[in-house]
């Protein structure tokens, strides 16, 4: 699972929005995600369904317990999944999910299941996504080809609108027929089919040499270091962080609308919500030519305005069909929105840090629906349903109009591949210690004419540094010698700094670094120095 597979493409299937299904690996592994969203779909009706007689809050806290384990875990299980096998971190965690569903289904068999109990067991189920879903964001570029990526992240949300649309209602069914308890047994069922289906995967592992292995915390620190330092990837978190808690008001509130509002029964609320994941099916085959019209950028804001718009839509009208066919259209823009978010990071990401930039990507989404979902929540306690809808709608025609400010970089431009553009390191025989603080040393001599072009350069190449592991950065112009000028930086250890000769560089870093070079009269000298004690 941690190394990365060349696509066979099978034959008969579909080019197009379908083509990465072509992987056999990607299609069962796909397939076995969609039945665990099922399961999950059923359950939070199950769960909402068994408080709506509680409250607003008590709904909406459903997805506040699911949702709120990410801003704890989040970063430790992007860091975790970027160093152990994957595959064996998911299976672990599917079987202890699939347990805490089935005591969740005894509970509600024996009738012993008050909201304490469900929310507490739900917190625990948060638990067990936080720890999987980083690893299984970073898997999906290793199955596809890069050209295929945004079309395997559109699959994803096709995987979990579908099962939104078929998902609630199953569980309206089977709340209306059988009682809750069969909804939290279902998802336990799905569980334990993802865990056969991973264990089934007999993929070898590639294993770093032990001098360039990372230690866990100083894997957190480096994830974080690189997200401060990557422009791009700061900037699809932030347009993240503006675009979830406005829209979070749908899924938090709509149990409310179709019972208070629209005199719905479970049934009828599954319907809404299958309303949802079918334009969402939709959404998905017309993303593509969308994006190729308009960009990523105004896919983007065109999607968070529509959604904006099935909002408020949902706080005026009194009518189901015409909540249902609002919210067909909120299905569309959810996946733009999503999708283009999701699909740029991935095509950002380089492999080593991929989980953990997901990682950051997943804490401020899941967080995002924490905290918005208690917000509107409280808000709909309060003032209204209605009018908690109405202030969702207008703060996400602020989050849409943030692309004057704040665009997304072009994800075309960005090349995550892995690259050995520097050249071995002379050491001697045995090498300093593996935990040797390192200092890099290099000297440039620039073409007469070329400083500020030259300085331009490295501001980005200053941020590679400190992307790929670097604590610490200077340049610094000789006053004796203005054409001179030298960089410095400082690794936490030697074992760090060979995962930046080996690992760490990307063809982005490399591009930079060619076109540094050009403006030189002379290839760059390097030193490599260890601290004093440490050789």
């Amino acid at each position: 699972m941690d190394g990365t597979a060349a696509p066979r493409p099978s034959a008969g299937w579909a080019s197009g929005s379908w083509a990465p299904l072509a992987d056999r690996v990607f299609r069962i592994l796909w397939l076995a995600q969609f039945g665990s969203n099922i399961g999950s779909w059923m359950q939070t009706v199950g769960a909402q369904w068994l408080l709506v007689d509680r409250g607003a809050a008590y709904v909406a806290g459903v997805q506040v317990a699911y949702s709120l384990p990410v801003l704890l875990l989040a970063l430790p299980a992007g860091t975790l999944a970027d160093l152990v096998n994957r595959r064996v971190l998911l299976i672990t965690v599917q079987i202890v999910m699939a347990a805490t569903a089935f005591l969740l289904a005894a509970l509600a068999w024996a009738g012993r299941l008050p909201p304490p109990a469900l929310l507490s067991l739900t917190f625990a189920m948060g638990c067990g996504l936080a720890l999987s879903t980083p690893a299984w964001q970073a898997l999906q570029p290793s199955l596809v080809p890069r050209d295929q990526i945004a079309r395997a992240s559109a699959l994803g949300a096709v995987n979990m609108n579908t099962a939104r649309a078929l998902g609630p209602a199953l569980g309206g069914f089977l709340v209306s027929w059988a009682g809750v308890g069969w909804t939290f047994a279902g998802n336990g069922v799905s569980f334990l089919g993802t865990a056969i289906a991973l264990a089934a995967w007999h993929q070898p592992a590639v294993r770093k040499p032990a001098q360039e292995r990372e230690r866990i915390r100083g894997a957190l620190a480096a994830g974080s270091r690189y997200v401060r330092n990557a422009p791009r990837v700061r900037r699809l978190i932030l347009r993240t962080a503006l675009f979830i808690p406005g829209a979070v008001a749908l899924w938090a509130l709509l149990p409310v609308v179709a019972q208070t509002e629209l005199g719905l029964g479970a049934p009828g609320y599954g319907a809404l919500l299958g309303a949802v994941g079918v334009g969402a099916v939709a959404g998905s085959f017309l993303l593509r030519p969308l994006t190729s019209r308009l960009g990523g950028e105004r896919t983007l804001t065109a999607s968070m305005l529509g959604y904006a718009a099935v909002i408020a839509v949902l706080a005026l009208t009194h009518s189901a069909w015409i909540a249902a066919v609002a919210l067909v259209g909120g299905g569309v823009a959810w996946i733009g929105a999503l999708t283009t978010l999701n699909a740029s990071l991935q095509l950002t990401l380089p492999d080593w840090v991929r989980a953990r930039g997901l990682a950051f990507y997943l804490l401020v989404f899941q967080g995002g629906q924490a905290v918005g979902s208690l917000l509107w929540g409280g808000v709909a306690q309060r003032a209204g349903v209605r009018p908690a809808l109405a202030a969702a709608a207008a703060s996400l025609v602020l989050a849409a109009l943030a692309h004057v400010r704040w665009p997304l970089h072009d994800a075309a431009t960005a090349d995550p591949t892995r690259t050995h553009a520097w050249p071995e390191p002379a050491v001697l025989t045995e090498g300093p210690p593996a935990d040797s603080t390192t200092l890099v040393i290099v000297e440039y001599r620039v073409r007469p004419g070329n400083t500020a072009a030259f300085l331009a350069e490295m501001d980005h190449i200053g941020r590679s540094r400190q992307r790929t592991g670097a604590f610490s950065w200077g340049l610094y112009a000789d006053i004796a010698s203005p054409d001179r000028l030298i960089e410095t930086f400082l690794v936490r250890s030697w074992s760090e700094h060979l995962a930046q000769h080996h690992e760490r560089q990307t063809g982005l870093d490399s591009a930079m670094e060619a076109r540094a070079r050009n403006l030189l009269t002379e290839p760059p000298q390097v030193v490599h120095a260890v601290a004093h004690g440490q050789a």
